[in-house]
């Protein structure tokens, strides 16, 4: 997927940041599945079936909370003065869904991501199938923690995460910000490999909430990713895409989709290979699971969070 840039921008003090995924020329087929009840979003509705847009130009993800929509702003100005957009006549206007996560509880607060920062990300782009992109604490990942169910003193630091996948043509690819209320599991041992912790390492957060269920931190998390794939979809297609790559985050974190995380994931389609749906899905739901992973395990210790690298 050449077509497709990937762009970063953060502020290692403020420790937050925003991520952009641009898709360049005439733009790509999206769809979009929110999950958690607590989600902070721009543009999303546009990606209903139906709706009369087709096409998006670039989707931002970002630190920030509420605040960061307005990296999404940046993202509009640098996308306008390349001439991808819509052709309305005096200008172009991009479709640039957005979707934010909580990462005020850690670094400055008073660091958001703004429309210089969404600029700057879109300034960084890469080709997605560039060896250079990065992963953990970058962009949006820069702020992200998990397990934070006693507050952000017992969580994990976390991040950005990115998987590909290949079966003969067919390409998916996810890309993922961790910042959820529940912790990290590795499904192919069942433990616990992110998030609340203990004086001896991991707990259990399932756990702690039957045990202590009135006192929840509220309106500290929210997982949000991308899906993309050369898979030739309509918008609808996006959308199932969409809603069946929740299963990744459903296998590697518990709880999910809580009423305090804003659980979002985009789907792009940006090629013109057939695929069978079942087998897309099964494909994406695998990115999807590993992009979490990847996540946690390429993050480090940040604002006083320690990381999965740092607990024994």
């Amino acid at each position: 997927m050449k077509e497709i840039l990937v762009g970063h921008a953060d502020d290692k003090v403020g420790l937050t940041g925003c991520t952009v995924v641009i898709c360049p020329d005439e733009g790509a087929v999206a769809g979009v599945d929110v999950r958690g009840a607590a989600p902070g979003t721009r543009e999303t509705d546009l990606l209903n079936p139906v709706m009369m847009v087709e096409k998006v130009h670039a989707i931002l993800l970002s630190g920030g909370s509420a605040y960061g929509l307005a990296a999404a702003d940046g993202v509009m100005s640098y996308l306008e003065e390349k001439g991808i957009g819509f052709d309305v006549g005096p200008t172009y206007v991009p479709i640039v869904p957005s979707a934010v996560i909580f990462d005020l509880t850690i670094g400055d607060h008073k660091v958001r991501p703004d429309r210089e920062m969404g600029y700057l990300a879109c300034m960084n782009a890469e080709e997605w199938n560039s060896e250079s992109l990065h992963e953990g604490c970058i962009g949006a990942g820069m702020g992200a923690t998990v397990g934070k169910i006693k507050g952000i003193e017992w969580a994990t630091k976390s991040g950005l995460g990115i998987a590909h996948l290949n079966l003969g043509e067919l390409c998916v690819s996810a890309l993922v910000v961790v910042n959820a209320l529940g912790d990290v599991y590795d499904p192919k041992t069942g433990k616990v490999i992110a998030g609340v912790r203990d004086e001896s390492g991991f707990g259990d957060t399932t756990e702690i909430l039957r045990a202590n269920h009135e006192k929840v931190m509220q309106f500290t998390n929210t997982t949000i990713g991308v899906v993309m794939t050369n898979a030739a979809l309509d918008k609808a297609g996006a959308t199932k895409l969409a809603q069946v790559s929740h299963q990744g985050l459903v296998r590697t974190i518990r709880p999910i989709h809580t009423q305090f995380d804003g659980d979002t994931l985009f789907a792009l389609s940006y090629g013109q290979v057939k695929a069978d749906p079942i087998l897309l899905g099964m494909l994406a739901a695998d990115a999807v699971s590993q992009a979490v992973i990847r996540a946690v395990e390429t993050s480090v210790g940040k604002g006083g969070v320690p990381a999965m690298c740092d607990i024994k």
